[in-house]
């Protein structure tokens, strides 16, 4: 028996339905409605990439407190020894960095120091052109690295669950170059409400009673095989109940005791991730920004609030998974396009630099600090030298986390950094 007319207008699926197979509504969206309403999230590794847009002051994140040439070129920036939250004997924490330190006291970050890249390039576009490609030549229509790693992977197509192969989460940023230019399409992702006010769904509880009548319509034949009724009719209410069961997670997760600082951009996006691992989208990777790092005037107090930021907002974020279960499985990556200059400017700033570090943050990582603190003693053109390619830490993610050799997207052997336990 096929959905009445009456059915459809009662449960807001009227003729606006019909454009629910088409550019409307993302297809990932229909596509995830068999594995949400089978109730049990797939459990394969999911990979979230932060991206700091700017060029993070690495020197002011990995504090070298002890070094004489870090605090003799920062008269007026440098983080004095007894504010800084101490990893070691030579270097610590920013003192808004927190939540990090007690990330690593619970064995759930890893900081590789002074990540960076031969012949550096100090252009905001250019760089980070050469992180998202894993080219240091710029090829801006070259395809992502991570958009490579889709295409790799063993089950060629969408997620495994029909999902999408990876989602940008932003409210206005466009999709990044790691993510564009391979076979399969990459969605971009501002928040759940967005699809339930296009689709007209009920709010709140009501959503509940369509998606169970939804539900009803799903498993009925509709159409003769093969038909355009049937591929319309399939669409569109697997389209609404997807929309459906995607808006209850959200409000089952507000009220899972999960706690995020939600005046802050970063954690509002976090939250989305977390919604969706939780609502078993076999999704893959994830990618979202935080920005602002460009500090070349004033840069104490915006810096510091960028921090303040992202380590709160990543606390929140593990510690949701965590509470979920789904700490096991989730492994965040956080980066910038450059570091910053050793030396302060005449504006209370630093200017565009080479070397910073990269954080591993989540239950997979080998906690502590990987690779050397850049030498301040040695400078090249008045930066600090690189001492890890940051083509090891994508490798040691290509091979152990996303399962994908690492040859194949980078285009060349690399060792790759052991950071995953």
């Amino acid at each position: 028996m096929h959905p009445t007319r009456r059915e459809m207008i009662r449960l807001g699926l009227g003729s606006s339905a019909l454009v629910a197979c088409g550019p409307t509504v993302p297809l990932f969206l229909a596509r995830s409605a068999g594995a949400v309403a089978e109730g049990g999230a797939t459990k394969g590794r999911i990979l979230v990439v932060v991206q700091l847009d700017g060029g993070n002051d690495g020197l002011n994140t990995v504090v070298p407190y002890r070094d004489d040439e870090y605090l003799k070129r920062r008269p007026r920036l440098a983080i004095p020894a007894d504010e800084v939250k101490k990893i070691d004997d030579r270097v610590g924490l920013h003192p808004e960095l927190g939540p990090f330190a007690k990330l690593l006291e619970s064995h759930r970050l890893a900081i590789v120091q002074g990540v960076g890249y031969p012949n550096p390039n100090r252009s905001h576009f250019d760089s980070m052109a050469i992180w998202q490609t894993a080219r240091t030549t710029v090829d801006k229509a070259a395809p992502g690295w991570l958009a490579r790693a889709i295409d790799g992977r063993k089950a060629a197509g969408p997620g495994e669950g029909g999902d999408a192969p990876g989602l940008h989460i932003h409210e206005s940023l466009p999709l990044p170059a790691a993510l564009a230019g391979g076979r399969q399409v990459v969605p971009s992702l501002a928040r759940l409400e967005q699809f339930r006010r296009r689709l007209g769904l009920a709010p709140g509880a009501e959503a509940d009673a369509q998606a169970a009548a939804l539900d009803r319509l799903a498993n009925q034949e509709r159409g003769e095989a093969g038909s355009l009724l049937q591929f319309v009719e399939r669409c569109s209410v697997i389209t609404y109940a997807s929309s459906a069961r995607l808006e209850r997670v959200s409000r089952d997760s507000s009220a899972s005791g999960a706690e995020y600082p939600e005046f802050y951009g970063l954690a509002r996006r976090l939250r989305l991730i977390a919604q969706l691992v939780k609502a078993g989208l076999s999704t893959p990777i994830y990618y979202t920004h935080l920005d602002g790092f460009d500090t070349h005037s004033g840069q104490l107090s915006t810096h510091a609030n960028l921090l303040r930021e992202l380590g709160a907002s990543l606390q929140a974020f593990l510690d949701d998974l965590e509470k979920s279960g789904d700490g096991d499985r989730v492994l965040v990556l956080a980066f910038s396009e450059f570091g910053r200059r050793l030396g302060e400017n005449a504006s209370a700033g630093t200017d565009h630099g080479t070397a910073a570090p990269v954080f591993l943050l989540g239950k997979p990582v080998r906690p502590g600090l990987h690779g050397k603190h850049p030498d301040l003693a040695r400078l090249e053109d008045g930066d600090p030298v690189h001492t890890v390619d940051f083509r090891r830490v994508y490798a040691g993610l290509l091979d152990r986390w996303l399962g994908v050799p690492h040859r194949e997207v980078l285009g060349a052997g690399f060792e790759p950094m052991n950071v995953l336990a």
